[in-house]
């Protein structure tokens, strides 16, 4: 658990599961503001500092992926949000995540679990990274939370990035999925579909582009990175 008290917007138009919310994080002193439309929750979002953003898919005014686009394209400060939908298909979550989502959470949901994400995220976020990483032709800057490809610039929302991250560390070595979402997620383990988008998120922008895939997968192993023979040493 976090030190601090949790500060959480609700972006959420129905009543009752807010109030639901606000009961079970009462009991750990967090800090709540709620929004029941996509509109003020977005303005809330952009002019307030939260911990983490708790994000309904289906909201009046401005429905949530437009939500969570906006947030990201114009705030100033990353704050980790957690998708919250009846929605449960991979293609929906696919969207969630390259929208700039971190976690996704489908309808009904456990309150323990719920609490839990979102204490996993803050904290992931408030943990201060302080060093550069260079293997072959990846170079990632903790402090920006910035990462190049042969000095083109890589943009990766957060979960890709910290997967990245987490290969970058290894290399050579091959990382298994369950130490994958243990790093990510610990002992709140998400579901598959999860890690499987963040995946192809960060091949899409990672690999795509460039000649030389460089995320490997090692069939029934886990993932590694492919470095090219000319980047070594």
């Amino acid at each position: 658990m976090l030190n601090k008290e949790l500060k959480v917007l609700v972006i959420e138009d129905n009543p009752e599961i807010s109030l639901n919310i606000a009961d079970y994080f009462e009991q750990y002193r967090a800090i709540m503001d709620f929004a029941d439309n996509g509109e003020l929750g977005l303005e809330l979002a952009i002019t307030q500092n939260y911990d983490c953003i708790i994000l309904d898919i289906m909201l009046p005014k401005l429905d949530g992926l437009s939500v969570c686009k906006q947030l990201r394209q114009r705030a100033e400060r990353y704050t980790p949000i957690i998708m919250m939908t009846a929605r449960d298909s991979l293609a929906d979550k696919r969207e969630g995540f390259g929208l700039g989502a971190d976690d996704y959470l489908t309808k009904p949901f456990d309150l323990e679990e719920l609490w839990l994400r979102c204490n996993a995220l803050a904290k992931r976020y408030l943990q201060p990274i302080q060093s550069n990483l260079n293997v072959g032709p990846l170079q990632l800057d903790y402090q920006r939370k910035q990462v190049t490809r042969e000095g083109h610039p890589l943009k990766l929302q957060p979960i890709p990035l910290q997967i990245l991250s987490i290969l970058m560390q290894a290399h050579p070595t091959v990382v298994s999925r369950s130490e994958l979402c243990d790093k990510i997620w610990g002992d709140d383990h998400t579901d598959s579909d999860a890690l499987r988008s963040h995946l192809y998120q960060l091949r899409k922008m990672t690999d795509k582009p460039f000649a030389n895939p460089l995320i490997k997968t090692i069939h029934g192993i886990g993932f590694c990175l492919d470095i090219p023979s000319e980047f070594s040493e």
